[in-house]
């Protein structure tokens, strides 16, 4: 019965039970049989009482008519099935869907039309119906002994003839024969007559009667295959038919295993019991009002498949208006994306389906957990199951990297036309003034802080993240060394005219100028090779910023690191910018040290504004914000420095003249 349950996905059901071992043992399996994993749950189990005790059967049905379950199973007997059948009618309880027990499973008083509206489409289990070759021929060669009775004068097959035939046997009763009644001769022709003794086609506990004559046949026949000395027993004799114990006889009955010719298998399993074999039968209400019981499946068990259901479902007569089988569940299924939750007091199979948190999948009915996607993988929408996290990073492709990409770019182009226009003027006066050399070196280096931004852009590898910082740090000071020299040779200059400084000079030609800032962009080398070798940055997966991406980032590796590159530009901008101001008020009429000071003021202002910005914005925006302080500041030297040199150059070349630069005045 659980497997049919299981077949039809009945998942809560009622149980009526008789008040005796047979119904108690029913019970007792089913409680501990049935589950959520095996088939569902009971709405209830309730005992028939014995006798027509019509308040408790009022009671019972009560129940049953009330229960959300619409499957009633049923082990009972003939009598219980009447008496509660009174009730049903009563109350006019339709819309069952009834299982029946072998025990009434085949009961013909209960298959009448006024029953009919209520138990048909009833599905039962009956004992297997078998054909017995051979039966009907010898039921009919049975011929009544005309000369032996019983010790009531008759034998059961004269007293059969005497009812089918309605004569009698001589001597006959008295006035008999005055009533002009008729004499059996026992030659009446038998095959003629319409009797349920001659009907073979419902064999069920006869066919299991011979099941077992069969069986206890082939183990005689074994047993007296036996060869003395080589049987099974002590010293290894053999059983006798005389002296044979029941216990010899056990043995040989549990190697049976033979198939009738119904095409069933007889045999034993290890605790004695024969392999179950049941029809499933099925309450048919015709048409016409009359009833017929079906055969639509079977329930049987092998020592091989374990047990099996078969069921022809076509054949099934189902006592509803859809005629399909009916829904019998407490909870209808969780479809996938959620998962069950047992309602509180309830049987296990009353549950509310919880859809699953982000980040966790169910892809089957009914889960009873929602199971968490790998590490790289979130949830669909559906909770149904995963898909590959979506990839942040501050890519080529997207507007915020296209415009640094530009920007950068554009840069780039400007700095080498700056350097084009430095070198087609290189004899002018305001190209040579302050060592052009220093100027053009300036150029490069700003240059290579354009490009060391596109490092930034772009999906994080190994090479890019130990190169990016590196690069960026390296280019800075030399830029930034190039600044502090051109002020430190500013400074000496107006030194070496006054009275008493011209020894200030020899301390900063050409060739102190490239060994200082060889030395001071050397230390900054340095210190990004103890870094990378100590704890270089990597590629990092970032899960911690959104649950549903990953975040691609650069992890600096050391944050000590780290800050001495930036610490170490910081000192050398810092360092310039105080020069530069202390000589911004020398005369001259063109001053680089308040050109200098200017854009080491935007300098500092824009790493000093990166950092609490760098330390707060998450993922690639963090690289952003980084590309962003190294394009700001990179322009605002570039403006600040060759700005105003290039519009003297381009637009005012009167005042690119060793005079007008010397000069104590403004030219007009």
């Amino acid at each position: 019965m659980i497997q049919i349950l299981k077949h039809f996905g009945w998942t809560w059901a009622g149980l009526l039970i008789s008040d005796d071992d047979y119904g108690v043992h029913a019970a007792r399996s089913f409680h501990s049989d049935l589950g959520p994993a095996d088939g569902g749950c009971l709405a209830y189990t309730e005992i028939l009482p014995w006798g027509d005790d019509s308040a408790e059967l009022k009671r019972i049905v009560d129940v049953m008519r009330k229960s959300t379950a619409r499957v009633v199973i049923v082990f009972a007997h003939k009598t219980h099935m009447i008496n509660l059948m009174k009730e049903v009618v009563r109350q006019n309880v339709t819309g069952l869907q009834w299982m029946a027990s072998e025990a009434w499973a085949s009961v013909d008083v209960l298959q009448t039309p006024h029953l009919m509206p209520y138990l048909g489409g009833t599905l039962g289990i009956a004992i297997r119906r078998g054909e017995i070759p051979g039966l009907r021929d010898f039921l009919l060669q049975i011929r009544p002994d005309l000369h032996h009775g019983n010790a009531d004068g008759k034998s059961v097959v004269n007293q059969f003839w005497e009812h089918t035939f309605q004569c009698r046997f001589a001597p006959p009763p008295a006035g008999w024969v005055e009533a002009e009644g008729e004499l059996c001769t026992g030659q009446e022709v038998i095959e003629n007559v319409e009797s349920e003794l001659f009907d073979v086609s419902y064999l069920r506990p006869e066919y299991n009667v011979y099941k077992a004559v069969y069986a206890l046949a082939y183990a005689l026949d074994d047993m007296l295959q036996c060869e003395p000395g080589r049987g099974p027993f002590s010293n290894n004799t053999c059983a006798h038919l005389q002296r044979m114990e029941p216990w010899q006889l056990v043995y040989y009955l549990e190697k049976v295993n033979f198939t009738t010719t119904f095409g069933d298998q007889v045999s034993f399993d290890e605790n004695g019991d024969a392999l179950p074999i049941y029809d499933i039968i099925n309450w048919v209400w015709l048409p016409d009002g009359r009833t017929k019981v079906q055969r639509v499946g079977e329930v049987k068990r092998s020592a091989f498949k374990g047990e099996e259901l078969t069921l022809d479902e076509d054949k099934i007569f189902w006592n509803f208006e859809s005629k399909q089988p009916p829904q019998s569940v407490c909870s209808e299924s969780c479809p996938p994306g959620t998962r069950m939750a047992t309602k509180k007091g309830e049987p296990e199979c009353c549950f509310d389906c919880v859809p699953c948190s982000e980040g966790k999948i169910s892809n089957t009915t009914d889960s009873m957990e929602c199971t968490s996607c790998p590490e790289d993988f979130w949830s669909s929408p559906q909770r149904d199951h995963c898909v590959p996290k979506k990839t942040e990073f501050l890519s080529y492709h997207e507007p915020l990297g296209i415009c640094l990409t530009s920007i950068s770019l554009l840069g780039t182009l400007i700095c080498v036309l700056v350097l084009g226009i430095f070198i087609h003027h290189h004899s002018t006066p305001i190209v040579r003034a302050n060592n052009s050399e220093l100027s053009f070196l300036l150029l490069v280096s700003l240059k290579l802080c354009f490009l060391c931004s596109l490092l930034f852009i772009g999906r994080p590898r190994l090479w890019t993240c130990q190169l990016r910082h590196a690069a960026f740090g390296i280019s800075f000071v030399l830029c930034v060394s190039c600044i502090l020299v051109k002020t430190m040779v500013v400074l000496a200059v107006f030194r070496a005219s006054k009275p008493g400084g011209e020894s200030s000079l020899k301390w900063f030609g050409a060739v102190q100028q490239r060994g200082t800032v060889l030395v001071l962009t050397s230390i900054q080398a340095a210190i990004c090779t103890a870094w990378l070798v100590s704890a270089s940055p990597v590629p990092h997966k970032n899960t911690q910023y959104h649950n549903d991406k990953i975040v691609y980032e650069c992890v600096v590796g050391s944050t000590v690191g780290f800050a001495v590159l930036l610490g170490y530009i910081g000192l050398l901008a810092v360092l310039s910018c105080l020069l530069a101001f202390l000589a911004k008020n020398l005369p001259d009429s063109f001053n680089e040290a308040k050109h200098i000071t200017f854009s080491m003021l935007i300098f500092c202002a824009v790493w000093v504004a990166f950092v609490p910005a760098y330390i707060s914005s998450p993922g690639k925006y963090a690289d952003a914000v980084e590309v962003f302080a190294i394009l700001a500041s990179s322009f605002g030297l570039l403006v600040a420095l060759f700005g105003p040199k290039c519009y003297i150059i381009l637009l005012r070349p009167e005042r690119n003249t060793k005079k007008a630069i010397m000069g104590r005045c403004t030219t007009k």
